[in-house]
């Protein structure tokens, strides 16, 4: 079989839909070694990720040629692609978006839809943009042969807010980097705390620093929660201004260390070191990072309700986003209680195995195949 990607975000983005994207086509290439996959890109970089795919027999690359198709190449994503897709047999768009003229493609059109949080909470989104993803999103689910929705909560939400027949759509759950799931010494895991100037012990945030990941909540929360620092890994968007201002009026800043541009190898033992994981978002498709916590036996607190019981699993804490008493609460809980973050560690990687990244490629094979 030749499997075709829209790889774009697996070459450029080096977050959300571009781990995702990685993710996928890596698990598939060296679990599915007898297929053919076509990754079509706009453009290259310099990563591991480009390193590992330009070594493989079974992978072509394909870019845009010529001086119109170069320059313009959206317009090449959009509609250039599909002339290229003679000898596919499925084609896969793994980031919400399908080629407008891909029902010229004879082959079968597969669509990922991650989230439609720009409809679900549009006040988030500037108009242009929310215009701009509602209509790639509606034209991809009307042209795909099959959805493939990241979880239960993005299933609920195509069908609520475009109405399609829920026999279309197919659960199929994300998966972390290869890297999660490799052993780490405890050795390493302290070379890498030295290297970002890493406290003994610290409570762990990752993700970026927007409004609807809601940082604030855990800023707001820790300011009386004495002796243990908090260490935030992301970039950060406008939203920063806000959270920075509360902690200069809070005089705070010595209890938070903020850290950018992250590899991905250096995350694991980010994680690994940390006493509990909290992400409060208001809103996800499926919360990636949740996983990698687990992955790496991190206690996890999170927001309850939406998508976040399916990748918490029974045994992570849930709360109210915007409640600073309750996750207070749950933070002095825990810290005061090793037998009981051992115990959420523990179960919690258990729940993780249900996400590895060769599971989510027999799932994702298994529907190509059919």
């Amino acid at each position: 079989m030749n499997i075709g990607f829209d790889a774009k975000r697996a070459f450029l983005n080096s977050s959300g839909l571009g781990n995702y994207s990685r993710t996928v086509i890596t698990s598939l290439v060296q679990n599915f070694s007898a297929n053919h996959y076509t990754l079509f890109t706009t453009k290259k970089n310099k990563s591991t990720f480009s390193e590992f795919i330009s070594g493989k027999k079974n992978v072509s690359i394909i870019q845009p040629k010529g001086i119109v198709d170069t320059k313009l190449n959206s317009r090449w994503r959009s509609y250039g692609i599909t002339k290229l897709l003679g000898n596919i047999d499925v084609y896969h768009g793994l980031s919400n978006e399908l080629p407008f003229n891909i029902q010229k493609f004879k082959g079968k059109k597969i669509v990922t839809i991650h989230d439609l949080i720009f409809l679900r909470h549009p006040k988030l989104y500037p108009f242009i943009d929310r215009k701009m993803y509602n209509k790639k999103c509606m034209s991809a689910c009307k042209l795909a042969d099959v959805i493939v929705a990241i979880s239960e909560q993005t299933k609920n939400d195509i069908q609520e807010f475009y109405s399609v027949d829920s026999k279309k759509i197919k659960v199929v759950y994300q998966s972390c980097d290869d890297l999660f799931h490799t052993e780490y010494r405890t050795e390493e895991i302290n070379k890498v705390k030295t290297k970002y100037g890493l406290p003994a012990k610290y409570l762990l945030n990752v993700g970026t620093i927007e409004e609807r990941k809601n940082l604030l909540t855990i800023v707001k929360a820790i300011k009386n929660i004495k002796d243990i620092p908090l260490v935030v890994v992301g970039k950060k968007k406008t939203y920063f201004k806000k959270v920075q201002e509360f902690i200069a009026k809070e005089k705070i800043e010595k209890r938070i260390l903020f850290l950018a541009n992250v590899p991905t190898e250096d995350l694991p033992a980010i994680y690994s070191g940390a006493e509990i994981f909290i992400y409060p978002s208001l809103f996800e498709g499926f919360g990636i990072p949740v996983i990698e916590a687990l992955t790496r036996k991190t206690p996890v607190i999170t927001t309850k309700g939406g998508c976040f019981t399916e990748t918490g699993g029974s045994d992570s804490v849930y709360i109210d986003p915007m409640n600073t008493e309750q996750l207070a609460h749950e933070i002095t809980h825990l810290l005061s209680s090793p037998g009981k973050r051992k115990e959420m560690s523990e179960k919690g990687f258990e729940h993780a195995k249900n996400f590895l990244p060769e599971t989510i490629a027999s799932q994702m094979m298994k529907l190509y195949s059919e």
